[in-house]
Order: C-alpha cells, then sequence, then structure tokens
C-alpha cells in the first residue's frame, strides 16, 4: 500500500507509536519503529577515502607489496595498475572495542567506542560525479531527490523558522553539485538550503523592506494565489517565501558561534587553523540539530590536495585532508554525547567509494567503489561495532555485504520510516530513495 505524504505525516506526527502500531496491523512490509534518530548529520568525504589507509588494515599489502594482484582487477576510471601497494600509514587497535585506525585519525580514534564501521560497502559507479550522485540519491544520474530531501518529505521539520534540510559550506562544492542536495521531482521546498562560508551566509536573507511591508507582501502573494487557479508547484513556492521570512531572524543566531565557550571552541579545534574551516562548520551543525534541523550536510573542506581524491601523492593527500576533519568531527562527537544529543542524532561519515589496493603511478591509488568503509556514530546505531569486511587484499566486498541502497535504508529506518513505503508519484511511477532495492541492516542497530 502506498502512503501519500499527507497520510504519512498525519500518522508520524501524531505519535510514532501510533504509526508502529499501525505497521504492525499492516503486517511486515508496512512495519515502522519508534525511530531512534530525529536528525542526520552527513560528513561527506569527496573524493574517495582509500579504506585500507584509514580502518581497514590489510596485513598482505605489507607483506607483498610491488608483487602482482593475484587475480583480475575491474576497469577503473583510470585503470591503474596491478601493483600491491602497502599502506604508508601505521595502525592501531583502540577502545574497548578494539576498532582499528591510522595514525590519520589520532582525534576519531579516542571515539572508536562510540562509531559503527561497515567495512563492506560497495556500489558499481567509478566516476566522481555518477558516485556523488548514487550516495546522495541513490541513482548514478542527476535528477533524483537527495537522501535530505526525502528525509524532510517524509517527517517534515521540528522548527518551522529554519530549514529542515541544510548545507554547510566548507570551501568547496563536491563534484555533483548543486544536485546533490536537490529535491529532484520533489517539490522544491525539501531542497537542501545552502549557507555559505562567507559576510553574506545566506543569499538575499536580510530583508530589503520593512516587517510590515515585507508582511503585506507576502499578504498579497497569498491572496493572489487564491484568487488564480491551482498550479503545480506553487503552494511550494509560496511556503519558501514564507520560510525565508522567518528564516531572517533566526539564521544569524545560529550561525554565529562567537558566544560558545573557549572550551567549545578548543574542542572542535577553532584555535588550528588547519582545521578552523571544518570545526566551525561542525559546530555549527551541533547548533541546527540542537534547534531541529533534520538533516544537516558537510562536504570535505578545500586543503592542500584534491579533496581526497589521490591519484599520486597518497601520503601526503590523506594527511592534509585528515588533519582538516580528524579534530573537528571528534569534537562533533563528543559534544553532541555530553549534552545528550547523540542518541538521537545519527552521524555518517564517508565518500563516494573508496581506493584500490593496486598502485596508481608510484605513490597514488584508483577510485575502487567495490568494496570500501564508512562509519556511523549515535542514532541508535551499536556503538563499537564493526560490520563486514573485504578480501585479503581490501579490494572487494566480501563478508556481509552492505550496498548503499541497504545503507539508505537502515537510515531511514532509524528514524522510523518504511524505506518500501516512503514514495512520490512522478511520471506515472512511484519513485524511492531506494528505488526498488534495499533492506535495513539490522546486525549494526542496537538492541
Amino acid at each position: 500500500m502506498r502512503l501519500t505524504r499527507q497520510q504519512f505525516l498525519q500518522s508520524s506526527l501524531g505519535g510514532f507509536g501510533a504509526l508502529a502500531l499501525q505497521g504492525i496491523c499492516a503486517g511486515d512490509a508496512t512495519r515502522v519503529r519508534e525511530p531512534a534518530a530525529t536528525s542526520v548529520i552527513y560528513l561527506y568525504m569527496e573524493g574517495g577515502p582509500s579504506q585500507v589507509d584509514t580502518f581497514e588494515p590489510k596485513t598482505r599489502l605489507e607483506k607483498e607489496h610491488g608483487k602482482p594482484l593475484p587475480f583480475d582487477k575491474p576497469a577503473t576510471v583510470f585503470n591503474s595498475s596491478n601493483k600491491i601497494m602497502a599502506s604508508p600509514f601505521k595502525f592501531s587497535r583502540y577502545g574497548e572495542s578494539g576498532g582499528w585506525a591510522s595514525e590519520l585519525f589520532p582525534h576519531l580514534a579516542r571515539c572508536m567506542d562510540d562509531l559503527t564501521f561497515i567495512h563492506s560497502m560497495h556500489h558499481g559507479v567509478s566516476n566522481h560525479s555518477a558516485g556523488c550522485y548514487m550516495s546522495h540519491t541513490g541513482d548514478p544520474m542527476a535528477g533524483r531527490p537527495s537522501i535530505g530531501s526525502w528525509v524532510t518529505y517524509g517527517l517534515g521539520t521540528e522548527n518551522e523558522n529554519v530549514p529542515g534540510f541544510v548545507v554547510l559550506d566548507c570551501g568547496q562544492s563536491p563534484s555533483g553539485g548543486a544536485a546533490s542536495w536537490s529535491s529532484g521531482f520533489l517539490p522544491s521546498s525539501f531542497s537542501g538550503a545552502k549557507f555559505h562560508d562567507s559576510a553574506v551566509p545566506v543569499e538575499f536573507l536580510s530583508p530589503a523592506d520593512s516587517p510590515q511591508v515585507q508582511n503585506a507582501k507576502l499578504r498579497a502573494i497569498r491572496s493572489f494565489a487564491r484568487l488564480s487557479s491551482p498550479h503545480p508547484g506553487l503552494e511550494s513556492q509560496i511556503e519558501s517565501y514564507e520560510k525565508a521570512a522567518r528564516m531572517q531572524t533566526s539564521v544569524p543566531d545560529l550561525l554565529d558561534t562567537s558566544h560558545e565557550t573557549e572550551s567549545t571552541h578548543r574542542l572542535y579545534g577553532l584555535d588550528d587553523p588547519r582545521c578552523r574551516k571544518f570545526g566551525s562548520r561542525c559546530l555549527i551543525a551541533r547548533k541546527l540539530v540542537e534547534s531541529g534541523v533534520r538533516f544537516v550536510e558537510l562536504f570535505s573542506p578545500r586543503v592542500k590536495a584534491d579533496r581526497w581524491d589521490q591519484h599520486s601523492k597518497l601520503k601526503e593527500g590523506h594527511i592534509n585532508n585528515a588533519v582538516a576533519v580528524d579534530q573537528p568531527i571528534a569534537g562533533l562527537l563528543q559534544d553532541l554525547k555530553q549534552r545528550g544529543l547523540l542518541e538521537k542524532t545519527l552521524v555518517l561519515w564517508g565518500g563516494e567509494f573508496g581506493r584500490t589496493p593496486s598502485s596508481q603511478g608510484s605513490n597514488g591509488r584508483d577510485h575502487n567503489p567495490f568494496g570500501y568503509t564508512v562509519f556511523m556514530a549515535g542514532g541508535g546505531m551499536r556503538a563499537g561495532c564493526r560490520h563486514g569486511s573485504t578480501d585479503e587484499f581490501g579490494y572487494y566486498a566480501e563478508q556481509d555485504k552492505v550496498h548503499l541502497h541497504d545503507l539508505h535504508a537502515t537510515i531511514l529506518y532509524q528514524l522510523g520510516i518504511n524505506h518500501e513505503q516512503l514514495t512520490y508519484r512522478y511520471a506515472g511511477r512511484d519513485y524511492r530513495l531506494t528505488d526498488v532495492y534495499g533492506r535495513v541492516v539490522t546486525d549494526i542497530i542496537q538492541s
């Protein structure tokens, strides 16, 4: 049975307990549990962090460095060599869970017991733009709604004065561009609102008119709308205008971090110029979810390297990228936890794919969507869990494989949404984030 958004919101806003009861009565196919999370922070590491250099060490790479891979490798974007390349980084185990982390992440390593790793992520798209779309929309082509749009479409917002879906500019846009946070064929009011890192963080936010004139204009727009014939999208546009008016008073305070304590600034690394950019955005992300924003996304900051896309100089590039985000992310997790927000906030870290265990040139790695790592924290996930693995070389997802559709289904499930029921009719078909695929990965969910 397909639920309209109105039916979905009526049931969910009436209480998730009632929604769960409705699901039980309808059978397993429509069951939706009480949500473990109410918001998501997506830390998108554009370019493809190397799984074998970050969180999944492979001893065979050290033992067989320089030797040919003992199996055929798939064709990737630049078709790297088949010579095995050892990681230039040392790994250690951390916490009671004994999770692995390389020396790239000394701060995150101290949060190991709060993290939930999936080491068996995979899909079939090996170029950046298509991988970016796949990670955000479940489809390698531009034009589909982003996961943040689906979440706000399904759940609405907890704060009418701010957007339900916010994108924080960290100095560079992903290869997929604005289509990565677009609402696609969903109403435009569910698009991500981009907050810039500039003197004017939100375009046209400052009112050009007095409050009295502005309110008169909004009333006039409403009057014209009632007099004219209904037009698809008109209501969504009016909602956007009204939201913008409310944002003018609420957003400036949310973007102001000057009132935070000095210890909070240090926690996020704002005293270190190498991670100040991303740290300030992580701090704002905490403020946003604290204020009721459903979905917040941050993209990799601009550093002295090409994102995480190291086809050469992997050691130098991964160090620069890691330094920029390690302390800010660890600070975000600690801050959320000490404020009691981590329980209801699902934090997701990962890129569009991983990298090959074989070398490209003398010191780089190629794209690898066939086996890579992401991690989550909070939001009802099993803390200290390490799910799945790649093969002995770190090339292919092998044990307990998880597709991107499965990851999306699991995130929605933690938000109390059955991914098979959250649909939108467009061009004669009921679309959903997970297309016709996806399963909830129950092994990584807290029982």
